[in-house]
């Protein structure tokens, strides 16, 4: 009932809201600490750190030279230059002394690997004579050339034997004495012995091997030249004629009616072997000829090798030098 005896119509009781105790409390607490601070005063500022002493990176210190830098003493800079000098003579003689063990090396290598010798003409090994040539034709001759090139080989041994039985008929010629005159063919077939064997083999065989061998044009040439003139020889040694040597047809044909027959039987031989060099050498002529317009060498091509041989070679520079100062020493 108590609830009814209050007046709605009364004046509301006088309510102060910061009578709240949750505003009391804050309101009353101690404000010491902020009503104490001066941001002016002298303990704040002791307080603060300077910037300068604040951490942070360290910078490198400058130092100003204090003595200005003097010129260096002549001595000093003789001495240095002498020092390098010393450092390169040194280095030098390092580099030079490289060099000789590279040499050194490589000559013992060489020493060590197969050397290519000389194995033409094939003597035995305890004759003073050395081989004066190396030939190969599997490793120097093309495999197209090869054929060719073994044939003249052959041709030339069959000049060689040719020539010795030639010899032989002559011999037996001198011996029989037919006609008086076998002493003067025994003496020339001795001759042609001699000399036409090894001329042949260096005057047309080789130069053909080494146009085989290197195509060489100025060889071809030399080759042609000399084995044409080959040729004509085999033709007056086949015919035989008196007084020069040969047994050939006439001088074997002749001995028919002059003495005994064996005699004449090996001129007959001689004179066939004569015909069969001949006819050999014209057929490998025309070979040889057939070759060398395949290679499409000229006359101007040869003539530009003979001259750089002839300008690349030592011992006729050094005659042309001492020509020309002579020369100029005379004017």
């Amino acid at each position: 009932m108590s609830a009814f005896d209050n007046n709605p119509f009364a004046d509301p009781v006088d309510v102060n809201p910061f009578q709240d105790p949750s505003v009391t409390q804050l309101t009353n607490a101690p404000q010491g600490g902020l009503a104490e601070f001066n941001p002016f005063s002298e303990t704040n500022a002791a307080t603060t750190v300077p910037a300068t002493q604040r951490p942070g990176p360290s910078q490198p210190a400058v130092l100003q030279p204090s003595v200005e830098p003097t010129e260096p003493h002549p001595q000093a800079v003789v001495a240095a230059a002498q020092a390098g000098l010393l450092r390169q003579q040194e280095e030098l003689d390092r580099k030079a002394a490289e060099l000789e063990r590279k040499e050194r090396e490589l000559q013992n290598t060489a020493a060590n690997l197969h050397v290519r010798e000389n194995n033409w003409p094939p003597l035995p090994s305890w004759c003073p004579v050395k081989p004066c040539f190396y030939q190969d034709f599997s490793t120097e001759i093309p495999a197209d050339y090869q054929r060719i090139c073994k044939m003249l080989y052959y041709l030339w041994m069959l000049h060689s034997l040719t020539l010795f039985l030639n010899l032989l008929a002559c011999l037996a010629w001198f011996t029989s004495d037919m006609a008086g005159g076998g002493g003067t063919a025994f003496g020339l077939s001795i001759l042609w012995f001699v000399i036409f064997t090894p001329c042949a083999f260096l005057c047309w065989y080789r130069p053909i091997y080494k146009a085989f061998r290197s195509d060489n044009s100025f060889s071809f040439f030399v080759f042609f030249f000399v084995f044409f003139c080959q040729i004509g020889i085999y033709f007056i040694q086949l015919i035989g004629l008196p007084n020069l040597g040969t047994s050939g047809w006439l001088a074997a044909l002749s001995s028919i009616h002059q003495g005994p027959l064996a005699v004449s039987i090996i001129m007959m031989v001689v004179a066939g072997f004569f015909t069969l060099c001949a006819g050999l050498s014209l057929f490998l002529l025309q070979r040889v000829h057939s070759f060398y317009r395949r290679t499409g060498a000229s006359f101007q091509q040869a003539q530009e090798e003979f001259s750089q041989g002839i300008f690349s070679n030592r011992t006729f520079r050094s005659a042309a030098t001492s020509a020309a100062q002579g020369a100029f020493q005379g004017n």
